[in-house]
């Protein structure tokens, strides 16, 4: 069991894009960058029916409209690759070819970041999971949704190859992510394993959503069927589930955000939707709501909207934001992310009135403490904020929406000759220009002030569970989901978050998925130089220490040539700020012409209201 070693959501390939057309997307503009469904094209193996458990299964994958499967591969899945290949003929699903597990199902989270749909990942046994957990991870924390398929060596012993197939082959191998995955199973024959996947497919769909995993016996893909397996109505078995808003619990919410006079909404999870993203608008308005958003999910109200409160943070709030909230005689939660966090994080008692919109509670286990702290709530509505967003305006009844506040949006003043990453924002922002640009990913050094967000697909969010590598990865996969959109894809890593994913880039290389990744490079975990200060300055021990064991120099790391080495355009190092402008307007160009192509700007250490208490979670 060894190793060797577009969208067809919203806007992918157009035999898909008839069947999921958005009015939000649009073709692509340049004709000369080329379709990932070319890439790879198997010699017809002229097999029209299924003859192994193997076919049974890829004909379930097929069923579900998956376009893709990302995988790394190995022998314990053989038999699933050759129906893939020579079965499915390589199309729906296309394989896409990853260095690393990691990348593999980061880029089905970036996928799904978009679409919001599972798309498939595949791992090799116990070992290729063991390197895929903390990509699994990232996506339970981000609720996102995902098929991964594993595998493993024969249940029964006698036919295990020596050696090999005994190392690879585990009792129970579903529960290194059972604490981080919505269901897992091992099914026994291929009408099992049909089931299984069709099971996975529609949990992982369903809200709250999540990563589900199937692992399959090695016999059980390679034993000749017996007799032909019975088709089924693949949908019958996937039904649609809806969340309804309670009547009741709307109409008392309603209530209390009539009679509010200092309401604020915190949008936190919520949908790519634009009607969706327009009707939290029109509820903001309707209330005189303030809106507060955080930088952790992905784009939920224009920031710039008058009625947005500060700018949104990575790893704090702003001032503002935080004195917005301590002001509220009313809160609607729209799925924030974490509300006792928030209260606790601003240092003050919330005496206001509590309204939690969310299924997350549906999803939370005894494994993982990424539910956060226990907030308090006074009207609880289950259901997505999607649904609960219309209910509400629908009870508020007709009136006029509320003057604005007429507020002027302040930005970064840019002072000084050393380059920062408000800089680097500025002259990124300057050359994207007028054109429709999706952020998948920013650093934590980012200023939500330096960039205005006013699409929901104009920013992604951040990797979810703070692991450290997911930001290229997941770039690549949500680059892929918007190729033929019309958008330019934007990527902001930092150097740590580049270096452990940088193999990513391979894959959107080799499958012509243009991206632009601008790296951050402070030459440091800087995050962590922070933490270490902190405990200096607790134990009176010298801060000037706090470096060791931190800064990535001496050499500095070629982020460009590592770049070029994966197919990419590498440009930098860029050290001064007159250099920027053009440098972004090349690699601009470059990626519209198809190309992927990473810049190395190298900034001062350094974070948007950073004190010595750093983030909480993995440096970059």
């Amino acid at each position: 069991m060894g190793r060797n070693g577009g969208l067809n959501g919203p806007c992918g390939r157009k035999a898909h894009r008839e069947s999921r057309a958005d009015p939000n997307c649009m073709p692509n503009s340049n004709p000369a960058i080329a379709d990932t469904a070319s890439v790879d094209r198997p010699v017809p193996a002229g097999v029209n029916a299924a003859a192994f458990g193997s076919d049974v299964i890829a004909d379930a994958i097929r069923a579900l409209d998956i376009p893709y499967i990302a995988l790394n591969p190995g022998a314990s899945y053989r038999g699933l690759h050759d129906s893939l290949v020579n079965y499915l003929g390589n199309e729906q699903p296309q394989m896409l070819l990853c260095l690393h597990e990691e990348s593999a199902v980061a880029i089905a989270h970036g996928y799904a970041k978009v679409t919001g749909k599972a798309m498939a990942a595949a791992v090799h046994s116990n070992v290729g999971l063991m390197h895929a957990t903390m990509s699994i991870f990232n996506a339970w924390c981000d609720r996102m949704p995902m098929l991964i398929i594993g595998a493993t060596g024969p249940n029964d012993a006698a036919k295990r190859r020596p050696w090999i197939e005994w190392i690879h082959t585990a009792r129970d191998q579903g529960a290194l992510v059972r604490g981080y995955t919505k269901w897992d199973d091992q099914p026994g024959s291929p009408v099992a394993a049909r089931e299984s996947v069709l099971r996975a497919a529609w949990i992982a769909n369903t809200a709250p959503c999540g990563p589900t995993y199937v692992n399959l016996d090695v016999e059980l893909q390679e034993a000749k069927l017996t007799e032909p397996v019975a088709a089924i109505d693949t949908k019958r078995y996937m039904p649609t589930v809806k969340s309804a808003a309670d009547a009741d619990a709307i109409k008392v919410a309603a209530a209390l955000l009539r009679a509010a006079k200092n309401p604020v909404i915190l949008a936190g999870r919520v949908s790519r939707d634009v009607n969706a993203w327009k009707t939290r608008i029109v509820l903001a308005e309707r209330l005189g709501a303030r809106v507060v958003t955080d930088l952790k999910v992905a784009a939920a109200f224009p920031t710039d909207h008058p009625l947005h409160a500060g700018a949104p943070g990575v790893i704090s709030l702003s001032p503002e934001a935080a004195d917005t909230i301590r002001k509220a005689d009313v809160i609607l939660s729209l799925d924030w992310l974490d509300i006792a966090g928030t209260f606790k994080n601003i240092g003050s008692t919330i005496a206001a009135k509590v309204v939690q919109v969310s299924v997350d509670h549906r999803l939370h286990n005894g494994w993982s403490m990424d539910y956060q702290g226990l907030p308090p709530v006074d009207v609880m509505i289950d259901c997505e904020p999607d649904v609960a967003v219309p209910a509400l305006l629908e009870a508020l009844g007709p009136a006029n929406a509320k003057a604005l506040p007429a507020t002027q949006r302040e930005f970064p003043k840019l002072s000084g000759s050393k380059v920062t990453v408000d800089h680097m924002a500025d002259a990124l922002h300057r050359a994207t220009g007028d054109r429709p640009t999706t952020l998948t990913h920013v650093s934590l050094s980012w200023n939500g002030a330096s960039w205005p967000l006013r699409h929901p697909l104009d920013y992604l969010g951040s990797d979810g569970g703070g692991g450290v590598g997911g930001g290229p990865g997941i770039s690549v996969g949500a680059a892929l989901a918007l190729k033929g959109s019309g958008r330019l894809v934007v990527a902001v890593c930092g150097d740590g978050d580049f270096l452990m994913g940088v193999t990513s880039l391979w894959t959107a290389v080799h499958y012509h998925i243009p991206l632009l990744i601008v790296v951050a490079n402070n030459r440091s975990f800087f995050n962590d130089e922070l933490h270490q200060e902190r405990v200096a300055r607790m134990r009176s021990r010298p801060v000037e220490n706090r470096w060791i064991g931190q800064r990535i120099s001496e050499p500095n790391i070629d982020l460009a040539g590592i770049a070029r080495a994966q197919g990419a355009q590498g440009f930098g190092p860029v050290e001064s700020i007159d250099d920027l402008a053009a440098v972004f307007e090349k690699a601009i160009a470059a990626v519209e012409a198809g190309a992927v192509a990473v810049v190395d700007v190298r900034v001062e250490p350094g974070y948007a209201g950073t004190t010595a208490q750093g983030a909480t979670g993995k440096s970059e």
